[in-house]
């Protein structure tokens, strides 16, 4: 299988799609959207390089040990890393799981700037959030997105239209405090002034994988 390189993984999370998910970021992006939630990950540089098989087998041991329903690719940019996303996709639609993707290019561009292997990973793909995150746009009703220009595209049956509203998902941000003693962050928070950011302004701005020493 092709090489992936990782900036960071959830293997179970409940703020990062619809349920119970595996969610990995990957490492890279061209795009330098101002506020991006994830400026580490930016960077073309390596990270943690693995065999897409690798990332399978954690999801796997995920899918049994705590019942995800589903994978949510983020980044970084993933549609820059089709190829070996492309497999792991497919690794998770043949057993069952929903395949979830965020990427800064709007499905269009997508369409019309043939990346490699990004119609393979869309073939693969269940939810597609598209369009780059616009902090003069902060979006405040729907889940997981940050910008009210970010569209949500079904492209299978496996969820109806309109689960970024629905009430039953969690709309919020987790926090997992390790042995080591860093705090890793992932999900959505609000950032009302002195509390999760440095700016101050009480809007919400996405969160990625991050750790803070305590």
């Amino acid at each position: 299988m092709p090489k992936l390189n990782i900036a960071g993984f959830v293997e179970d999370t409940v703020v990062e799609g619809p349920g119970r998910r595996f969610a990995l970021w990957v490492q890279g992006c061209h795009r330098r959207c101002a506020g991006c939630c994830n400026p580490g990950m930016l960077d073309f540089v390596p990270k943690t390089i693995v065999d897409a098989s690798w990332v399978c087998d954690r999801i796997e041991a995920s899918r049994c040990a705590n019942g995800i329903e589903g994978v949510t690719f983020l980044g970084g940019e993933p549609m820059l890393q089709a190829e070996g996303l492309s497999e792991v996709a497919r690794f998770c639609r043949e057993r069952a799981l929903s395949v979830m993707v965020f990427s800064g290019y709007t499905l269009e561009e997508l369409e019309a700037e043939e990346l490699p292997f990004a119609a393979e990973l869309l073939q693969n793909t269940d939810v597609l959030v598209d369009g780059a995150f616009d902090a003069a746009r902060p979006e405040r009703e729907r889940h997981w997105v940050g910008s009210a220009n970010q569209r949500f595209h079904y492209l299978t049956g496996f969820y109806g239209s309109g689960i970024e509203r629905d009430p039953r998902f969690p709309h919020g941000f987790e926090l997992r405090f390790r042995t080591d003693g860093t705090v890793l962050a992932n999900g959505f928070p609000w950032e009302p002034t002195g509390s999760f950011g440095q700016n101050g302004d009480d809007r919400r701005k996405p969160q990625g994988v991050q750790t803070w020493p305590r």
